[in-house]
This record gives C-alpha cells, structure tokens and sequence, in this order.
C-alpha cells in the first residue's frame, strides 16, 4: 500500500468518525502517518470541538513540518479563534521563519497566555538557515527586541517561554552578534534579579549556565584548533619512516 492509498483510508477515518473518541482515534492515526497528503484535514482537525484531536493534529503538523507551514498562514486569518490558536502552536513547533511574523505578533499581543506561550517558545525553534545571510542579523535583532519585551508579561508562563528562546537565540548570536549576546545575558541577570516567579528565576539559572557551558566550549576551541593546525603542519613536515633510502 503506498502513502496515497493509506491517507485515502486514514482520512476518510477522520471524516466519518461518529463519535468524540473515534475522532481522536482516527485523527491520532493519521498524524502518526506522518504523510503529506494529510495536512489538510490535520489542519481541519484544529477547529474541531475535540482538543484532544487538536493536540494530536498538531503534532502531527509539526512531525510534516515545512510543507504544513502556507495553509497553516492562510489559517491565522480564520474567523475562528479556536482553530487559530491551534495552528500557531503547530507553526511555533515547526520552526519555519515564514512563521516570523505570525509568532512575533501573538506573541506579543494574543490575548490567550497558552497562545502567546507557544509563540514565545517558537521564536528560540527559528531555523535560521533559512534566513539569507544579509538578513540574519536584522532578523534576529526583531526576535531580540520582541523576547525582551515578551520577557516582560504579567503571565510567569510567557516570560518562562521567554527565557527558554533567549537561551537559544543567545547561543546563536554568540559568535556573529556579541552586542546582541550581551544584551541577552543583561536581561536574564535582571530577570534573575527581579522576577517575582521563583520558577522563571530559576529556569533564568539554567539559561545562564548553558550559555556559560556554550561559551567555554568555543574558547577551548579558539585555544586549541591553532595548535592542533601546528601540530598538523609540522607532521606533515616530517619526512616519512626510511624516506630517501632505496
């Protein structure tokens, strides 16, 4: 049976599910396909009345990945709200910076803390190869501004999110963009300082110290690649064992 014949089976499972329970059986079979042809009725899935279909419609999403990201953005301007919150959780999971825009602005401004959670998370899942390298830095400079003010949310959970995707943006800007590495590791001393969540404060703690663990294995490199260069030369330097005897 090939992928075509199976989605067939797979997805009219889906639409002629009768009940709550064989909606999410069926929904949850298709997302674990993992086939192309399922998105859109993995993406119709996500204005159902059944979370627990919605949950395993995104994963489902996020395991297809890019080719789910375009009818994920025709989604977002959806009247329905449900199915919108849905789809940017979907987009923050897969990463694509065709999402950027989306997740910056529900981030910053969706009314729903699990929303805004989710697209908090997503901008520190960014991939950034996918961003032309005259590009990048500016890019990354809008996710910077955006995460510190997202660090700022009265939802502990938001700013939580906050600190897992400045950890991740510090480590890739650490080599290309140090201002901006400072800026991030300024912003988690205060936060560590200040916020009034002791479970931000302490995921602040974990952020600092896998950047410092980051930073400590590029020094040893900048240390040791020279001399292993050296070392490199002068080997090949050496005359073989016996060279020039006949």
């Amino acid at each position: 049976m090939n992928n075509s014949d199976l989605a067939e089976i797979l997805i009219r499972a889906v639409e002629e599910a009768d009940s709550s329970d064989r909606l999410l059986d069926a929904v949850q079979e298709l997302a674990a396909a993992g086939i192309q042809e399922a998105v859109p009725t993995l993406i119709a899935a996500l204005g159902y009345n059944n979370p627990g279909a919605a949950v395993a419609a995104v994963d489902g999403l996020i395991a297809i990945g890019e080719v789910a990201v375009p009818p994920l953005l025709e989604l977002i301007d959806d009247y329905n709200y449900g199915a919108r919150a849905w789809a940017i959780r979907a987009l923050a999971g897969i990463g694509d910076v065709r999402a950027l825009d989306t997740l910056l602005e529900a981030a910053k401004n969706d009314f729903s803390l699990s929303v805004r959670r989710a697209a908090a998370r997503g901008l520190g899942t960014l991939r950034w190869h996918q961003v032309p390298s005259e590009k990048l830095e500016s890019v990354q400079t809008q996710v910077l501004e955006a995460l510190l003010l997202i660090s700022q949310d009265p939802e502990w959970v938001v700013r939580y999110a906050a600190v897992t995707s400045l950890e991740t943006l510090a480590v890739a800007v650490a080599v290309t963009s140090p201002d901006q590495a400072l800026r991030i590791t300024n912003q988690l001393q205060q936060m560590l300082d200040t916020d009034a969540d002791l479970g931000v404060r302490t995921r602040v703690k974990f952020a600092q110290e896998k950047i410092q663990q980051q930073e400590h294995q590029e020094q040893h490199q900048e240390v040791f690649a020279p001399k292993r260069k050296l070392q490199d030369t002068e080997v090949s330097e050496l005359p073989h064992r016996g060279g020039g005897r006949r």
